[in-house]
């Protein structure tokens, strides 16, 4: 028995006789008729692929803001804590000491923070979302690099906070606005290369608490025996040798050096050579682990 009723080609049930849809008919058949009418979507670039792992990893921000927070309250914390605490004793005023310590608070801050890029790689591994990663037709470091993108958006917001309130308190860089911008992203590129460590981490380490303990156990050291806080000339030899080849010590006298408006040639150079080698080296690393894991 057939039907055109309703437009639709039926055919009389194996039992009782009732009408149903042929195969190949109705919204299935329709269906099916588009999906074997489209071509295959074309494959995305690698800027595409990495930009939309970006875009997840600020939607990942914007539904959980409580992860702002270590960009936002706590440099906030820290400006006001080391230059009203430290200020009279090191420097005599604490606004001579702020010209001096909110470049350094903002080195500080970011490159604290990149720690948790690696967290975030570990967490998604632990949920078995990486798995779903792998089995996608795209640029295989399209994860990764998305990462990175997101948590550059954590380090701007960071270096921003933190120059706002150091205004507010009475910080007036003398290299203005070009100063300021080249320094915050001089500090952006080489913190998104030095994340590339702690993605190496997240995919060695079995939970986000081992990433998070061994990254507190290099960047404490690396951030306070520094110039950040203090000159160098006050400290011991022994410990100005190891200050002097500290990256973040060159990467600070950069940043100082560019909010101030005298931009050192040799530490911005030193600065940009270093970033190119992390992520020659870890992101090297990385990908291996990432590939083979």
């Amino acid at each position: 028995m057939s039907s055109t009723e309703t437009g639709t080609r039926t055919v009389a049930g194996p039992v009782d006789g009732t009408p149903r849809e042929a195969p190949g008919s109705g919204a299935a058949g329709q269906l099916a008729d588009v999906l074997v009418a489209t071509g295959r979507p074309h494959r995305p670039s690698a800027f595409a692929a990495s930009a939309a792992f970006g875009w997840r990893a600020v939607l990942k921000i914007k539904h959980v803001p409580e992860q702002l927070f270590d960009v936002t309250v706590f440099p906030v914390m820290m400006t006001l804590m080391f230059t009203y605490l430290l200020g009279g004793a090191l420097a005599g005023s604490t606004g001579d000491y702020l010209q001096f310590l909110l470049p350094g608070i903002m080195v500080m801050s970011v490159v604290m923070t990149t720690m948790y890029t690696g967290v975030s790689v570990n967490t998604d591994i632990g949920k078995g979302v990486f798995d779903r990663f792998r089995t996608l037709p795209i640029w295989r470091p399209a994860p990764m690099v998305g990462y990175l993108i997101g948590d550059a958006f954590r380090y701007t917001t960071a270096s921003l906070v933190i120059l706002v309130v150091g205004l507010v308190m009475g910080y007036r860089p003398e290299g203005g606005v070009p100063g300021v911008a080249g320094a915050i992203v001089l500090l952006v590129v080489f913190s998104f290369a030095f994340s590339w460590i702690w993605t190496m981490f997240g995919l060695l380490l079995r939970s986000e608490k081992s990433v998070m303990s061994v990254a507190m156990m290099v960047l404490f050291p690396l951030t306070f025996l520094s110039n950040i806080l203090v000159e160098p000339r006050t400290m011991p030899g022994w410990l100005q040798a190891f200050v002097e080849v500290n990256p973040v010590t060159r990467l600070t006298a950069a940043v100082r050096g560019m909010a101030s408006g005298s931009w050192d040639t040799a530490e911005i150079t030193w600065t940009l050579v270093a970033s190119a080698a992390l992520i020659a080296v870890f992101g090297s690393l990385t990908m291996r682990l990432y590939n083979r894991k």
